[in-house]
Protein backbone atom coordinates (compact mmCIF):
# COMPACT_ATOMS: atom_id res chain seq x y z
CA UNK A 1 0.00 0.00 0.00
CA UNK A 2 2.73 2.42 -0.38
CA UNK A 3 3.92 4.23 -3.15
CA UNK A 4 7.65 3.91 -3.82
CA UNK A 5 9.00 7.42 -5.54
CA UNK A 6 11.59 4.95 -5.94
CA UNK A 7 9.00 2.84 -8.55
CA UNK A 8 8.76 6.18 -10.27
CA UNK A 9 12.37 6.43 -11.10
CA UNK A 10 13.52 2.93 -11.66
CA UNK A 11 13.21 3.50 -15.36
CA UNK A 12 15.88 6.32 -15.37
CA UNK A 13 18.21 4.74 -12.80
CA UNK A 14 18.25 1.60 -13.86
CA UNK A 15 20.34 3.12 -17.09
CA UNK A 16 22.75 4.46 -14.69
CA UNK A 17 22.74 1.66 -12.09
CA UNK A 18 26.13 0.35 -13.40
CA UNK A 19 27.87 3.36 -12.57
CA UNK A 20 27.03 2.70 -9.06
CA UNK A 21 28.89 0.02 -7.52
CA UNK A 22 27.47 -2.17 -4.59
CA UNK A 23 23.73 -0.34 -5.44
CA UNK A 24 23.70 -1.52 -8.82
CA UNK A 25 22.09 -4.61 -8.16
CA UNK A 26 19.52 -3.13 -5.78
CA UNK A 27 18.08 -0.89 -8.92
CA UNK A 28 18.70 -3.22 -11.26
CA UNK A 29 16.34 -5.67 -9.91
CA UNK A 30 13.76 -2.68 -9.34
CA UNK A 31 13.58 -2.26 -13.27
CA UNK A 32 13.52 -5.55 -14.00
CA UNK A 33 10.68 -6.26 -11.18
CA UNK A 34 8.83 -2.89 -12.85
CA UNK A 35 9.19 -4.47 -16.51
CA UNK A 36 7.99 -7.80 -15.38
CA UNK A 37 4.96 -6.49 -13.66
CA UNK A 38 4.15 -4.32 -16.69
CA UNK A 39 4.71 -7.43 -19.32
CA UNK A 40 2.09 -9.35 -17.22
CA UNK A 41 -0.88 -6.71 -17.82
CA UNK A 42 -3.93 -7.73 -19.48
CA UNK A 43 -6.74 -4.97 -20.57
CA UNK A 44 -9.64 -5.34 -17.75
CA UNK A 45 -11.97 -5.59 -20.91
CA UNK A 46 -10.21 -8.22 -21.70
CA UNK A 47 -10.28 -10.32 -19.09
CA UNK A 48 -14.16 -9.58 -18.40
CA UNK A 49 -14.69 -10.80 -21.40
CA UNK A 50 -12.64 -13.69 -21.02
CA UNK A 51 -15.22 -16.69 -20.31
CA UNK A 52 -13.10 -18.60 -18.71
CA UNK A 53 -12.79 -15.75 -16.06
CA UNK A 54 -13.25 -16.75 -12.56
CA UNK A 55 -16.46 -15.60 -11.22
CA UNK A 56 -14.56 -14.30 -7.97
CA UNK A 57 -12.48 -12.25 -10.18
CA UNK A 58 -15.11 -11.13 -12.67
CA UNK A 59 -16.96 -9.82 -9.48
CA UNK A 60 -13.51 -8.35 -8.08
CA UNK A 61 -13.00 -6.33 -11.28
CA UNK A 62 -16.19 -4.48 -11.70
CA UNK A 63 -15.84 -3.39 -8.11
CA UNK A 64 -12.62 -2.30 -9.22
CA UNK A 65 -14.38 -0.22 -12.14
CA UNK A 66 -17.22 1.00 -9.32
CA UNK A 67 -14.19 2.07 -7.21
CA UNK A 68 -12.59 4.07 -9.80
CA UNK A 69 -15.57 5.75 -11.17
CA UNK A 70 -16.60 6.78 -7.09
CA UNK A 71 -12.96 8.48 -6.40
CA UNK A 72 -13.22 10.36 -9.58
CA UNK A 73 -16.83 11.85 -8.94
CA UNK A 74 -17.19 11.59 -5.05
CA UNK A 75 -13.65 11.72 -3.73
CA UNK A 76 -11.77 14.26 -6.19
CA UNK A 77 -9.11 11.86 -6.68
CA UNK A 78 -7.54 11.49 -10.48
CA UNK A 79 -9.42 9.93 -12.99
CA UNK A 80 -5.96 7.85 -14.25
CA UNK A 81 -5.28 5.64 -16.75
CA UNK A 82 -4.29 3.38 -14.12
CA UNK A 83 -6.02 0.24 -12.71
CA UNK A 84 -7.54 -0.61 -16.15
CA UNK A 85 -5.55 -3.59 -16.40
CA UNK A 86 -5.14 -6.61 -14.60
CA UNK A 87 -1.69 -8.80 -13.91
CA UNK A 88 -1.79 -11.84 -11.73
CA UNK A 89 1.97 -11.91 -10.65
CA UNK A 90 1.80 -15.41 -9.23
CA UNK A 91 2.62 -14.47 -5.93
CA UNK A 92 0.92 -13.10 -2.72
CA UNK A 93 3.18 -9.92 -2.66
CA UNK A 94 4.32 -7.33 -5.55
CA UNK A 95 7.11 -6.11 -3.36
CA UNK A 96 8.50 -6.38 0.42
CA UNK A 97 9.83 -3.73 2.33
CA UNK A 98 12.16 -3.42 4.84
CA UNK A 99 12.73 -1.51 7.47
CA UNK A 100 15.66 -0.38 10.32
CA UNK A 101 16.21 1.61 13.31
CA UNK A 102 18.73 1.23 15.80
CA UNK A 103 18.54 -0.78 18.47
CA UNK A 104 18.25 1.95 20.88
CA UNK A 105 16.36 4.91 18.83
CA UNK A 106 12.90 4.87 17.47
CA UNK A 107 14.29 6.90 14.32
CA UNK A 108 14.53 4.52 11.10
CA UNK A 109 16.98 4.29 9.02
CA UNK A 110 16.52 5.90 5.86
CA UNK A 111 17.41 5.31 2.13
CA UNK A 112 17.53 7.94 -0.96
CA UNK A 113 17.95 7.20 -4.29
CA UNK A 114 18.46 9.47 -7.57
CA UNK A 115 15.48 11.35 -8.20
CA UNK A 116 13.66 9.91 -6.30
CA UNK A 117 14.76 11.36 -2.72
CA UNK A 118 14.60 9.36 0.62
CA UNK A 119 12.35 7.04 2.07
CA UNK A 120 12.60 4.89 5.17
CA UNK A 121 11.99 1.25 3.60
CA UNK A 122 13.86 -0.61 0.80
CA UNK A 123 11.39 -2.39 -1.01
CA UNK A 124 12.22 -5.43 -3.26
CA UNK A 125 10.64 -7.45 -5.83
CA UNK A 126 11.80 -10.46 -4.24
CA UNK A 127 11.11 -12.05 -0.88
CA UNK A 128 14.17 -13.84 -0.21
CA UNK A 129 16.89 -10.81 -1.41
CA UNK A 130 14.22 -8.65 1.32
CA UNK A 131 15.38 -11.44 4.01
CA UNK A 132 19.08 -11.28 3.02
CA UNK A 133 19.13 -7.61 2.94
CA UNK A 134 17.17 -7.70 6.54
CA UNK A 135 19.75 -10.02 7.41
CA UNK A 136 22.70 -8.17 6.96
CA UNK A 137 20.90 -5.08 8.60
CA UNK A 138 20.53 -6.86 11.83
CA UNK A 139 23.85 -8.56 11.80
CA UNK A 140 24.96 -4.80 11.71
CA UNK A 141 23.07 -4.04 15.23
CA UNK A 142 19.88 -3.18 13.40
CA UNK A 143 16.17 -3.76 14.04
CA UNK A 144 14.54 -4.79 10.68
CA UNK A 145 11.11 -5.72 9.83
CA UNK A 146 9.88 -7.38 6.41
CA UNK A 147 6.60 -6.35 5.31
CA UNK A 148 4.42 -7.52 2.56
CA UNK A 149 3.06 -5.20 0.58
CA UNK A 150 -0.17 -5.51 -1.75
CA UNK A 151 0.28 -2.50 -4.25
CA UNK A 152 2.14 0.73 -5.05
CA UNK A 153 1.76 3.80 -6.82
CA UNK A 154 4.28 5.04 -9.54
CA UNK A 155 2.38 8.42 -9.19
CA UNK A 156 1.41 8.25 -13.04
CA UNK A 157 4.82 7.04 -14.53
CA UNK A 158 3.30 4.15 -15.62
CA UNK A 159 -0.52 3.06 -15.96
CA UNK A 160 -0.31 0.73 -12.63
CA UNK A 161 -2.39 -2.19 -13.31
CA UNK A 162 -4.90 -3.82 -10.87
CA UNK A 163 -2.62 -6.87 -9.30
CA UNK A 164 -3.70 -10.16 -7.79
CA UNK A 165 -1.92 -9.35 -4.98
CA UNK A 166 -4.62 -6.28 -4.06
CA UNK A 167 -7.24 -8.91 -4.27
CA UNK A 168 -8.97 -10.71 -1.41
CA UNK A 169 -12.87 -11.71 0.23
CA UNK A 170 -12.97 -8.04 1.48
CA UNK A 171 -14.34 -5.83 -1.57
CA UNK A 172 -14.15 -3.00 0.87
CA UNK A 173 -11.00 -3.41 1.57
CA UNK A 174 -9.55 -3.36 -2.10
CA UNK A 175 -11.80 -0.24 -2.70
CA UNK A 176 -10.17 1.63 0.39
CA UNK A 177 -6.81 0.56 -1.55
CA UNK A 178 -7.53 1.96 -4.60
CA UNK A 179 -8.37 5.43 -2.80
CA UNK A 180 -4.92 5.37 -1.16
CA UNK A 181 -2.69 4.72 -4.24
CA UNK A 182 -4.74 7.18 -6.11
CA UNK A 183 -4.04 9.76 -2.95
CA UNK A 184 -0.64 9.59 -3.88
CA UNK A 185 -1.22 10.10 -7.86
CA UNK A 186 -3.10 12.96 -6.35
CA UNK A 187 -0.30 14.40 -3.77
CA UNK A 188 3.30 13.09 -3.06
CA UNK A 189 5.90 15.26 -1.58
CA UNK A 190 9.25 13.82 -2.06
CA UNK A 191 11.50 12.75 0.95
CA UNK A 192 8.65 12.64 3.46
CA UNK A 193 6.43 9.14 4.30
CA UNK A 194 5.19 9.90 7.13
CA UNK A 195 3.11 13.21 4.97
CA UNK A 196 2.62 10.87 2.09
CA UNK A 197 1.38 7.46 3.96
CA UNK A 198 -0.53 9.81 7.00
CA UNK A 199 -2.47 11.84 3.63
CA UNK A 200 -3.39 8.63 1.75
CA UNK A 201 -4.48 6.72 4.69
CA UNK A 202 -6.77 9.50 5.85
CA UNK A 203 -8.07 9.28 2.10
CA UNK A 204 -8.59 5.91 2.61
CA UNK A 205 -10.50 5.85 5.76
CA UNK A 206 -12.76 8.34 4.58
CA UNK A 207 -13.17 7.04 1.04
CA UNK A 208 -14.40 3.48 2.15
CA UNK A 209 -16.47 5.50 4.73
CA UNK A 210 -18.40 7.58 2.06
CA UNK A 211 -18.16 4.38 -0.38
CA UNK A 212 -19.72 2.12 2.29
CA UNK A 213 -22.68 5.26 2.97
CA UNK A 214 -23.56 5.76 -0.66
CA UNK A 215 -24.07 1.97 -1.00
CA UNK A 216 -26.22 1.84 1.84
CA UNK A 217 -24.59 -0.63 3.79
CA UNK A 218 -25.29 -0.41 7.32
CA UNK A 219 -23.24 -3.42 8.38
CA UNK A 220 -20.23 -2.43 6.40
CA UNK A 221 -20.56 0.73 8.15
CA UNK A 222 -20.64 -0.87 11.71
CA UNK A 223 -17.88 -2.71 11.02
CA UNK A 224 -15.92 0.01 9.69
CA UNK A 225 -16.43 2.21 12.99
CA UNK A 226 -15.86 -1.08 15.42
CA UNK A 227 -12.74 -1.40 13.39
CA UNK A 228 -11.90 2.16 13.77
CA UNK A 229 -12.48 2.50 17.80
CA UNK A 230 -10.29 -0.78 18.08
CA UNK A 231 -7.77 0.75 15.93
CA UNK A 232 -7.32 3.50 17.85
CA UNK A 233 -7.13 1.42 21.41
CA UNK A 234 -3.93 -0.75 20.17
CA UNK A 235 -2.89 2.31 18.65
CA UNK A 236 -3.32 4.32 21.94
CA UNK A 237 -0.45 1.07 23.41
CA UNK A 238 1.74 1.81 20.77
CA UNK A 239 1.61 5.16 21.71
CA UNK A 240 2.43 4.36 25.67
CA UNK A 241 5.36 2.26 24.42
CA UNK A 242 7.20 4.66 22.06
CA UNK A 243 7.09 7.03 25.21
CA UNK A 244 8.46 4.12 27.17
CA UNK A 245 10.70 3.54 24.76
CA UNK A 246 12.28 6.91 23.65
CA UNK A 247 12.75 7.49 28.03
CA UNK A 248 14.62 4.48 27.89
CA UNK A 249 16.93 5.19 24.79
CA UNK A 250 17.33 8.98 25.81
CA UNK A 251 19.48 7.32 28.71
CA UNK A 252 22.83 6.34 28.59
CA UNK A 253 22.87 3.44 31.07
CA UNK A 254 24.67 0.25 30.57
CA UNK A 255 23.71 -1.14 27.31
CA UNK A 256 22.68 -4.63 29.03
CA UNK A 257 20.36 -2.75 31.17
CA UNK A 258 18.80 -0.63 28.40
CA UNK A 259 18.22 -3.77 26.52
CA UNK A 260 16.09 -5.58 29.48
CA UNK A 261 14.17 -2.58 29.94
CA UNK A 262 13.11 -2.18 26.42
CA UNK A 263 12.21 -5.84 26.48
CA UNK A 264 10.14 -5.39 29.57
CA UNK A 265 8.18 -2.25 27.96
CA UNK A 266 7.60 -4.47 25.05
CA UNK A 267 6.45 -7.52 26.83
CA UNK A 268 4.01 -4.64 28.78
CA UNK A 269 2.80 -3.56 25.28
CA UNK A 270 2.02 -7.28 24.00
CA UNK A 271 0.80 -8.06 27.54
CA UNK A 272 -1.92 -4.82 27.20
CA UNK A 273 -3.24 -5.47 24.48
CA UNK A 274 -3.68 -9.20 25.13
CA UNK A 275 -5.92 -7.70 27.94
CA UNK A 276 -7.27 -5.51 25.32
CA UNK A 277 -8.11 -8.62 23.15
CA UNK A 278 -10.01 -10.90 25.32
CA UNK A 279 -12.63 -9.05 25.60
CA UNK A 280 -12.77 -8.66 21.33
CA UNK A 281 -14.74 -11.97 20.56
CA UNK A 282 -14.18 -11.84 16.50
CA UNK A 283 -12.73 -9.62 14.62
CA UNK A 284 -11.16 -7.11 13.67
CA UNK A 285 -7.99 -7.83 15.72
CA UNK A 286 -4.41 -6.48 15.75
CA UNK A 287 -2.24 -9.76 16.84
CA UNK A 288 0.28 -9.26 14.18
CA UNK A 289 1.34 -5.52 15.17
CA UNK A 290 1.72 -7.34 18.73
CA UNK A 291 3.73 -10.19 17.41
CA UNK A 292 7.13 -11.69 19.24
CA UNK A 293 8.78 -9.29 16.40
CA UNK A 294 7.56 -6.18 17.73
CA UNK A 295 10.88 -4.02 17.61
CA UNK A 296 12.00 -0.60 17.11
CA UNK A 297 11.74 -0.98 13.28
CA UNK A 298 8.18 -2.71 13.49
CA UNK A 299 7.18 0.53 14.94
CA UNK A 300 8.67 2.69 12.06
CA UNK A 301 6.59 0.34 9.78
CA UNK A 302 3.63 1.45 11.75
CA UNK A 303 4.72 4.52 12.28
CA UNK A 304 4.55 5.61 8.68
CA UNK A 305 0.98 5.09 8.01
CA UNK A 306 -0.47 5.69 11.72
CA UNK A 307 1.74 8.46 12.77
CA UNK A 308 -0.06 11.71 10.80
CA UNK A 309 -3.50 10.06 10.52
CA UNK A 310 -4.90 12.47 13.48
CA UNK A 311 -3.43 15.29 12.09
CA UNK A 312 -5.27 15.12 8.52
CA UNK A 313 -8.50 13.86 10.24
CA UNK A 314 -8.64 17.04 11.94
CA UNK A 315 -7.66 19.08 8.83
CA UNK A 316 -10.30 17.38 7.15
CA UNK A 317 -12.79 18.84 9.85
CA UNK A 318 -11.84 21.86 10.08
CA UNK A 319 -11.85 22.08 5.87
CA UNK A 320 -16.08 20.71 7.24
CA UNK A 321 -15.52 17.63 5.18
CA UNK A 322 -15.08 19.43 2.09
CA UNK A 323 -12.51 16.95 0.60
CA UNK A 324 -11.52 19.29 -2.24
CA UNK A 325 -10.68 22.42 0.22
CA UNK A 326 -8.73 19.84 2.29
CA UNK A 327 -6.77 18.52 -0.33
CA UNK A 328 -6.02 22.69 -1.04
CA UNK A 329 -4.96 22.67 2.21
CA UNK A 330 -2.80 19.39 1.98
CA UNK A 331 -0.89 20.67 -0.94
CA UNK A 332 -0.70 24.30 0.99
CA UNK A 333 1.52 22.10 3.94
CA UNK A 334 3.38 19.75 1.19
CA UNK A 335 4.73 23.28 0.04
CA UNK A 336 6.56 23.92 3.32
CA UNK A 337 10.04 23.23 4.18
CA UNK A 338 9.69 20.14 6.06
CA UNK A 339 10.25 22.04 9.50
CA UNK A 340 7.59 24.13 9.05
CA UNK A 341 5.42 21.38 7.46
CA UNK A 342 6.23 19.49 10.76
CA UNK A 343 5.50 22.30 12.93
CA UNK A 344 2.07 22.98 11.49
CA UNK A 345 1.17 19.05 11.31
CA UNK A 346 1.82 19.13 14.97
CA UNK A 347 -0.88 21.92 15.99
CA UNK A 348 -3.57 19.45 14.81
CA UNK A 349 -1.93 16.45 17.19
CA UNK A 350 -0.35 13.04 16.25
CA UNK A 351 -0.91 9.50 16.85
CA UNK A 352 -2.30 7.78 18.69
CA UNK A 353 -6.09 7.69 18.08
CA UNK A 354 -7.18 11.82 17.93
CA UNK A 355 -9.20 12.18 15.27
CA UNK A 356 -10.60 8.87 14.75
CA UNK A 357 -13.92 9.19 12.33
CA UNK A 358 -16.87 9.18 14.53
CA UNK A 359 -19.32 6.01 14.68
CA UNK A 360 -21.37 3.81 16.83
CA UNK A 361 -20.29 2.41 19.83
CA UNK A 362 -17.81 -0.40 19.36
CA UNK A 363 -19.66 -3.59 19.87
CA UNK A 364 -20.91 -6.52 17.88
CA UNK A 365 -21.92 -5.77 14.41
CA UNK A 366 -24.68 -7.78 12.45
Amino acid sequence: MMPARLWRAVALVAAIAVLLGGCAGYYLQAAAGQAALMRARQPLEKVLADPGTAPTLRQQLLVVDAALVFARVELGLPGSSSYRHYADLKRPYVVWNVFAAPEFSLEPREWCYPIAGCTTYRGWFSEARALKSAAELSARGYDVFVGGVAAYSTLGWFDDPVLNTMLGDDETALAGLLFHELAHQLLYVPGDTLFNEGFATLVEEEGTRRWLASRNDQAGLCYFHLRQSRRAAALGILADLRTALAQIYATDGPSDERRQQRSAAFERARTAYAGLRAGWASPPWFDSWFAPGLNNARLAALSSYEELVPAFHALLARDGGDLARFYGSVAALGALEPEARERALGDFGRWPGAGVSAGPAAGNCP
